[in-house]
């Protein structure tokens, strides 16, 4: 991106150190273009240039473009935030960021979704590596997805935490409860949860589950449509233990009777 011949232009190419901070704000990208080949700009006054949110796509790809910038991790990280960098080039350096900047980046509402999304699976992808202390800080401050998957980790400690995630939802509950590996302790956590486990659809992948704890998922027959309960009965696959206490609700309410709570969202 040249910067034209003006004033301007051709003063911030070559003005001192101290006169940097002031052209920052200059309203002509020409002009930050010229304060780019000065060779007193740095790193530093470029962190505070890249906090304009009106920055062009166009500008802020040729500084993705340099090297030498890149080379400073803070240019990096503001760069992929920025709401007007390009999308393949903040992808590119999403790859680069450190774990908790991930988190940040995936819980960025002004950040695309694909970018949010790339976010997370780096932040799954690591997940082995990281330690049981910023486990837990993920736990509590991942994305629903993010908390998902540290569930589907199968450890207890975390998955209590995760559990409790603001941003956790219904929908990676059931991803979690689809995997019929996950380990026994997390699945009575979730089992036992004051607010998952009063869930409808929840309550039906937990009693699909092979290792859910019987004494907990037996308790919420009664609330289940007779549909249901025959659809879980015909199960190749569940417990006959549960089959046998699914026939007896079912013989209880005479094979049709309706539940106290139909509230399957369909």
């Amino acid at each position: 991106m040249a910067a034209e011949a003006n004033p301007d232009a051709e003063r911030a190419r070559a003005a001192a150190r101290e006169e940097i901070p002031a052209l920052l704000y200059h309203p002509s990208e020409d002009v930050l273009a010229a304060l780019l080949e000065n060779p007193r700009f740095d790193a530093a006054h470029l962190s505070l240039l890249l906090e304009r949110k009106e920055l062009s796509g166009e500008f802020l790809e040729e500084i993705a473009r340099r090297k030498k910038w890149l080379a400073e991790y803070a240019v990096k990280r503001r760069l992929a935030f920025h709401v007007h960098t390009p999308r393949l080039a903040a992808m590119r350096l999403a790859r680069q960021l450190y774990l908790m900047d991930l988190v940040q980046l995936s819980l960025l509402p002004s950040a695309a979704v694909e970018l949010r999304r790339l976010a997370e699976e780096l932040i799954l992808v690591r997940l082995p590596q990281v330690p049981l202390g910023q486990k837990l800080t993920l736990a509590r401050r991942g994305s629903a997805r993010v908390a998902g998957g540290l569930i589907a980790e199968g450890q207890e400690q975390v998955a209590r935490v995760a559990l409790d995630n603001a941003f956790l939802n219904e929908a990676q509950i059931l991803k979690v409860l689809s995997r019929v590996n996950l380990a026994a302790p997390v699945v009575e956590v979730i089992a036992k949860h004051a607010r998952w486990s009063q869930l409808y659809n929840v309550r039906i992948a937990l009693l699909r589950h092979p290792k859910a704890p019987l004494t907990r998922v037996i308790g919420f027959l009664p609330d289940l449509t007779p549909r249901d309960l025959k659809e879980l009965a015909a199960l190749s696959t569940l417990p006959a233990h549960v089959k046998h206490r699914i026939r007896d609700e079912l013989a209880r309410r005479g094979g049709g009777a309706q539940s106290r709570h139909p509230r399957r969202e369909r």
